[in-house]
C-alpha cells in the first residue's frame, strides 16, 4: 500500500518487506523528470510555485496493482532499459518541496513496521495518519486525524501547507477523488504485470476528466504519468 516514495527514491538502501538485505544500493527509481545539464526539473518548477495542491501517488504495475498480497516490493526494482529514457539525477531536491504527507493507517502500518530495520522513510516531514484506530506514534511530525475530509484540507492542509501529498493507500485516494479535494494525480508504472494484488482504482463509482501535464520514461523503463483532475 506504500506509494514508495522514498522506498525506492530517497532511501538508496535495497528494501523489502520480509527480508533483511540492507546495504546494498537500489536503482534510483523514483520518477521525476531529471536535471540534465543546465535544465531544470519541469516537475520540481511546478512544486515551487504558492499555489496550494494535493497531489495523489501512487506506483504501480502496468496492470494497476500497487501492492501484492505478500506486501513485498522486490517488484520495484527493474531491469529494463529504455535507451531513449531520461536518468533521474535530482531527487533530493524534489523530495524538499513536499511539505505534508497524508496517509491511511494501513500504509502507515507498513511504513512503521518498514522502520523497524530502515528508519522512518518520510524524514522529518510533517505527516497525517487518517485513522478511527489510536495508532503507536513516536515521532512528534506525525499526527493522526479521524474526522471529515473536507475540514481536513480547509482547517488544517491550507492554512499550513502548499504541496500536499497523499500517499496511500487506494481507498484514501478514491475518498479525495470522489470529494474533489485532489488537484492532481501521479502514478509512476513499473515495467511488470503483477496478475493480482491490490488495484490503485478499484470502483471508483464516477466518471472524471483529466488534464495530461506530463509524461516521463525513464531508462530503468519506468514511465510517470501526471494528470491535473479537471473540477
Amino acid at each position: 500500500m506504500l506509494s514508495a516514495i522514498n522506498l525506492i527514491f530517497g532511501n538508496r538502501k535495497k528494501i523489502s518487506f520480509g527480508t533483511s538485505v540492507r546495504k546494498r544500493e537500489i536503482p534510483r527509481h523514483r520518477k521525476y523528470r531529471a536535471v540534465t545539464g543546465n535544465v531544470r526539473s519541469t516537475a520540481y518548477s511546478q512544486m515551487t510555485t504558492e499555489t496550494f495542491k494535493v497531489t495523489i501517488h501512487m506506483v504501480s504495475s502496468l496492470d494497476g496493482i500497487i501492492a501484492k498480497k505478500d506486501n513485498s516490493i522486490s517488484w520495484f526494482e527493474t531491469s529494463d532499459n529504455y535507451e531513449k529514457g531520461v536518468t533521474e539525477q535530482n531527487a533530493e531536491e524534489f523530495l524538499k518541496t513536499i511539505d505534508c504527507y497524508v496517509m491511511g493507517s494501513r500504509t502507515y502500518e507498513r511504513a512503521l513496521e518498514l522502520s523497524k530495520s530502515y528508519g522512518w522513510v518520510y524524514g522529518d516531514v510533517p505527516t497525517i495518519v487518517l485513522t478511527h484506530r489510536k495508532l503507536p506514534i513516536d515521532r512528534q511530525n506525525i499526527e493522526t486525524y479521524s474526522g471529515d475530509l473536507n475540514k481536513l484540507v480547509d482547517e488544517r492542509l491550507k492554512p499550513n501547507y502548499k504541496n500536499v501529498w497523499v500517499v496511500g493507500g487506494a481507498m484514501l485516494a478514491k475518498d479525495f477523488i470522489h470529494l474533489k479535494l485532489a488537484d492532481e494525480i501521479r502514478q509512476s508504472i513499473i515495467p511488470i504485470i503483477l496478475g493480482d494484488g491490490t488495484p490503485f482504482f478499484d470502483q471508483i463509482g464516477q466518471e472524471h476528466a483529466l488534464h495530461l501535464k506530463d509524461v516521463i520514461a525513464y531508462k530503468n523503463g519506468i514511465v510517470e504519468l501526471c494528470y491535473e483532475i479537471r473540477k
